[in-house]
This record gives C-alpha cells, sequence and structure tokens, in this order.
C-alpha cells in the first residue's frame, strides 16, 4: 500500500505540482473530517432510535466501525486511503460495505445455517419448533414456552 501511494503521490505531484498536490491532500483530510462527524452523528442517531424502539442497532455498529476506519484512512496521506475512506464514509456505499460485512458475519457465526431455521437451533432440541425460536436473533421466540423446577444433588 505505501509503495502504491507513493507512485500516486509522484503521479500526481508530477502532473499537478507540489503545492496543488499537497492541497488535495489537507482538503481531503479536512471534507473527510466533516463527513466522518455528519455522519457519525446521524449513525449515532439512529442507533439510539432503534435502542429506543427496543432493537438491536446490529447495522449502526457495523457502520459505526465502518465510519472509524474511513475517518482514519481519510486522515493517513495518500489518494488510495482516500479513496477508500470516502467509500466507507458516504452513506450508500457503507450501507451496502456494511450489509456485505453483515451478511458474512452471520454466516461465520452460523456455518450451519441460520439460528432458530432448519439446520441451527439447539442440539438435542427435538423437532419442536418453540426451542428452535428461544434461540432466535432475538431471543424472544413465538413457540410453546416450557417452564420446569430442578432440584440440585450434591
Amino acid at each position: 500500500m505505501p509503495i502504491i501511494e507513493i507512485g500516486l503521490f509522484i503521479q500526481v505531484g508530477g502532473a499537478l505540482g507540489l503545492f496543488p498536490t499537497l492541497f488535495i491532500v489537507i482538503a481531503t483530510a479536512a471534507l473527510g473530517t466533516w463527513m466522518l462527524r455528519q455522519q457519525g452523528l446521524k449513525t449515532m442517531q439512529s442507533a439510539r432510535n432503534r435502542l429506543d424502539a427496543g432493537q438491536l442497532p446490529a447495522s449502526e455498529m457495523v457502520e459505526g466501525v465502518l465510519l472509524l476506519i474511513g475517518g482514519a484512512m481519510l486522515l493517513t496521506p495518500g489518494f488510495m486511503t482516500d479513496a477508500f475512506g470516502f467509500l466507507c464514509l458516504l452513506p450508500f456505499t457503507r450501507a451496502w460495505i456494511a450489509k456485505r460485512l453483515g451478511a458474512r458475519m452471520l454466516v461465520m457465526a452460523h456455518p450451519g445455517g441460520m439460528p432458530g431455521g432448519a439446520a441451527g437451533g439447539v442440539a438435542g432440541a427435538g423437532t419442536g419448533t418453540a426451542a428452535n425460536d428461544a434461540v432466535g436473533p432475538d431471543r424472544r421466540g413465538s413457540g410453546t414456552v416450557i417452564d420446569g423446577d430442578y432440584e440440585r444433588l450434591d
């Protein structure tokens, strides 16, 4: 990555000159800082709204990580890092990346299938759907509740 950045600096500096190149680097850092603040506040508000509604703000958490990565990339001098940083800060590309990452993380977390589905669920739970629903993504379940007592024998 540093070699590519150096090559890009040489190419852009040769075409535009030293001062315009430095201006572009400083301007993208300033623009990135402003965008990071704006998008961060929007994402934080969206997460707060979802929490207030009793929902887990999973996509907002992934987008928050992408905002952090994008902000770091925009503050790092370079044209390629700026391009990747802006991809993480623009709402439509960030949402697309977050959706892809979220789907990948879900598959990695449940390699046998989706939780609560035919391939997921609780081992040894039988064929009833109540046990499978109880381990679903929202943990509320929708099947029959099985209640029981236990006694500890030492």
